[in-house]
């Protein structure tokens, strides 16, 4: 197991757009960040590729994808965002090339953050135990081009044309969930409001497990909160693997 400590994450920036592939993405611990990063002022704004149309079995997808809209919708708020914006591609079958590097580059160039957050980008999970899905590979990848695609006009000229001008402001790139991290953020304050907000999926996580939702959600994310806390001074943190340009 990897012991050298994680360092803070940088706080020099205002606005972010984290971008995942589905709802409840974020709210697998990223969210105890955002709560505090919307605390100290910052800007943030969700991206998400898919409504998670295919994520409940017993649900078919016409009746799910508005479900897990409306309950992405309302886990933003309890952590202080507002902007929540779905590109409608399919659920489980994402594929990773430049039409997905199209859509990220253009979201990216409208918010113009300083600060691009999305999910685990490499094959597998913590440890190398559990396999990565193609979605979350798909789109995590994705994001990493996007954010040079973004400020390059010649990649993909016509968004120059619809007036979304290049944008070469994104400062940082976190990958939360990585099994590389290299920062965090101290997550005491955003704690609660982190579990709130992953409860706020309580369709998806009652689909998922027989435990009462409140419990699963809290033993998760404490769970996950005090293994980087081990590389962060002990104190319960969110880990991001963190790419400056």
């Amino acid at each position: 197991m990897n012991s050298e400590q994680l360092v803070p994450m940088p706080t020099d920036w205002r606005r972010a757009l984290a971008i995942v592939a589905h709802p409840d993405d974020l709210e697998y611990g990223a969210s105890a960040a955002i709560a505090c990063w919307t605390d100290a002022g910052h800007e943030v704004a969700y991206l998400l590729a898919t409504v998670g149309e295919a994520g409940i079995d017993g649900i078919a997808p016409a009746e799910c994808g508005p479900l897990r809209t409306r309950e992405q919708i309302a886990s933003a708020a309890v952590v202080g965002v507002s902007s929540v914006e779905f590109l409608g591609h399919r659920d489980g079958v994402i594929e990773y090339g430049t039409a997905l590097r199209r859509d990220f580059a253009a979201a990216i160039r409208r918010h113009r953050p300083e600060l691009v957050l999305t999910l685990n980008h490499h094959d597998t999970w913590q440890g190398g135990a559990a396999w990565n899905t193609p979605d979350h590979r798909a789109v995590g990848r994705a994001v990493l081009d996007a954010v040079g695609d973004a400020g390059n006009r010649w990649i993909f000229p016509e968004l120059t044309e619809e007036g979304l001008e290049p944008w070469n402001g994104v400062r940082y790139v976190a990958v939360a969930g990585s099994p590389r991290p290299t920062h965090a953020v101290d997550a005491t304050a955003g704690v609660d409001r982190a579990v709130q907000s992953l409860l706020a999926h309580r369709t998806y996580i009652e689909a998922l497990t027989d435990e009462d939702p409140e419990t699963y959600s809290r033993a998760f994310l404490d769970g996950t909160m005090t293994a980087a806390a081990q590389r962060f001074g002990g104190r319960p943190a969110v880990a991001f693997e963190v790419f400056s340009r």
